[in-house]
């Protein structure tokens, strides 16, 4: 036994397809971003790409603490040192490459080479602005900073404790996100360490992340409960669902909401989208776990979950070629295209991960390590 780290456990597949599903979702929120231009979007389609996918970014949470708890010793000593060089390795570096070259790219494309500018490129860096999903490892660094208190939560974890940090976490995402207001404040820094709060305030996902270490701790009872609640798992799923896309409806037909008004209050902060989170959450694990998949398809599963960490970095890139091409060509984003983009978002993001896997294994061992922060397992 190495620091606090147990036995290593039986490898879990359904957390590997979980991740492959969330990637899914995280560029379906962003291609609806390009979809919800078009002023005649079908608002049906919007909630598919935007309301639907609200689990993405909370689950990538979930598995993240999962992943961390799951082999972990919780009565041991913690090791937070060996820890926090572990984390450097497989998330700050390549947070810190991924940002630089999406700055490049942006001081390229528009010719502005101020933007690298070192004191512009710390302030990017803290809240994960330089590309727009980049904000999701500014937060994951944050938890991993905070791990001994995690620690101490799951282990002191109850019914009762569970239930109250969960009303808690509503209450506090529903101020953040809808009553906190910082856009009058006169001093600059302050101003942007409150507007940017959702990219660095690691407080916004603390239930769904103890919910994830404490069910990898537990995680057998949570396998039996799965498997003989596997119908009223289905049913909240359901409903947890109907809810959020109730609260979407009544935004625009009873609120008279723009679609985008919308999917910016129906988001997986409201109250509905942290129901929403648990039930996806907890739906998906146990059909992953219970179902019995064609090989083809674990296949196809086992795909998205290995190369999603790098197609959840690069797909912006192919949003952003693919948008221009668009644009070159007069094409105007329908209902149609719209898919055929996401598909399309979605096959070379994945390519490009695969590729440079491959190319790392044969060639250079560096990029993987720059680029996911994992050195390539040789033969």
């Amino acid at each position: 036994m190495i620091g606090n780290m147990a036995l290593k456990k039986p490898r879990i597949n359904a957390i590997e397809y979980m991740r492959g599903i969330s990637m899914l979702g995280v560029i379906g929120i962003h291609v609806g971003s390009q979809y919800i231009i078009n002023t005649n979007a079908n608002i049906q389609l919007i909630a598919v790409f935007e309301i639907m996918t609200r689990f993405s970014v909370p689950i990538f949470f979930f598995i993240s603490a999962f992943g961390l708890f799951y082999n972990l010793d919780i009565n041991a000593k913690f090791d937070y040192s060996q820890f926090m060089k572990k984390r450097f390795k497989t998330v700050l570096v390549p947070y810190f490459v991924w940002s630089f070259f999406y700055t490049a790219l942006y001081a390229v494309r528009y010719n502005d080479p101020s933007v690298l500018n070192p004191f512009h490129m710390v302030y990017l860096l803290f809240f994960g602005i330089a590309s727009y999903q980049l904000y999701f490892m500014v937060i994951l660094i944050w938890f991993y900073l905070f791990m001994p208190l995690w620690i101490y939560m799951v282990k002191h974890s109850s019914r009762k404790s569970f239930f109250l940090l969960l009303l808690a976490q509503i209450v506090f995402d529903y101020y953040s996100s809808f009553i906190m207001n910082p856009y009058g404040i006169i001093n600059p820094l302050i101003k942007d360490l409150l507007v940017y709060r959702l990219n660095y305030w690691v407080v916004h996902y603390v239930f769904i992340f103890i919910l994830g270490g404490f069910l990898a701790v537990h995680f057998e009872k949570f396998r039996a409960f799965m498997k003989e609640r596997r119908k009223f798992i289905r049913m909240f799923f359901i409903a947890s669902l109907a809810g959020l896309l109730g609260y979407y409806y009544y935004c625009i037909f009873a609120e008279g909401y723009t679609a985008l008004e919308a999917i910016n209050t129906a988001h997986q902060l409201s109250p509905a989208g942290m129901i929403y989170t648990i039930g996806a959450v907890i739906f998906l694990f146990s059909e992953f776990c219970n179902c019995r998949y064609p090989e083809s398809v674990k296949s196809f599963f086992s795909l998205l979950g290995q190369h999603s960490y790098f197609a959840y970095l690069c797909h912006p890139i192919f949003i952003s070629v693919l948008a221009a091409v668009m644009v070159k060509l007069n094409l105007v984003m329908t209902a149609v295209s719209s898919m055929i983009f996401y598909a399309a978002v979605v096959f070379l993001s994945i390519i490009a991960a695969v590729f440079c896997r491959c190319f790392s294994e044969k060639y250079c061992p560096y990029i993987n390590f720059l680029t996911i922060g994992i050195y390539p397992k040789h033969k």
